[in-house]
């Protein structure tokens, strides 16, 4: 059994509590341990797992967000940084699923944040905990 921890940016709380919910229920068929974190938006989310990895009491990380295309440049920015973000740290080996949704509107958010639907974020706990597996095959 592995200890996962979903790092949420609690911006949108009508979907993020279906993207967690979503992840939990994933992790839990699987036989997993998962714990919850927020912080305040997606630009946050690498660095807080960056920060509980220090602590070698997780063996994966789901992310879990809302961003949604605005008026301004500022969506480009989180969707791209966060994106970047967890990327990198997953390069660096470490196992994260990608549950930050970049959408258009909030009705494509709702399908994609359903577990009855697309349910992205227990697609982003099964990925985290692919690569997870994939890193105690080649350790």
């Amino acid at each position: 059994m592995a200890k996962f921890l979903i790092v949420e940016a609690r911006f949108y709380d009508h979907l993020n509590d279906m993207l967690v919910a979503g992840a939990k229920a994933a992790l839990k068929e699987a036989g997993h341990k998962a714990e919850v974190i927020t912080v305040p938006g997606a630009l946050e989310i690498p660095g807080a797992i960056a920060l509980a990895d220090q602590s070698e009491e997780f063996d994966g990380y789901v992310a879990i967000g809302v961003v949604i295309r605005g008026e301004t440049y500022h969506f480009e920015i989180v969707a791209g940084e966060s994106a970047r973000g967890v990327m990198a740290l997953t390069m660096d080996g470490l196992a994260i699923g990608n549950g930050i949704l970049t959408v258009e509107n909030e009705a494509q958010a709702l399908v994609r944040a359903d577990p009855a639907q697309k349910d992205k974020g227990g697609e982003a706990a099964k990925a985290a905990m692919a690569l997870l597996a994939l890193r105690e095959k080649y350790a």
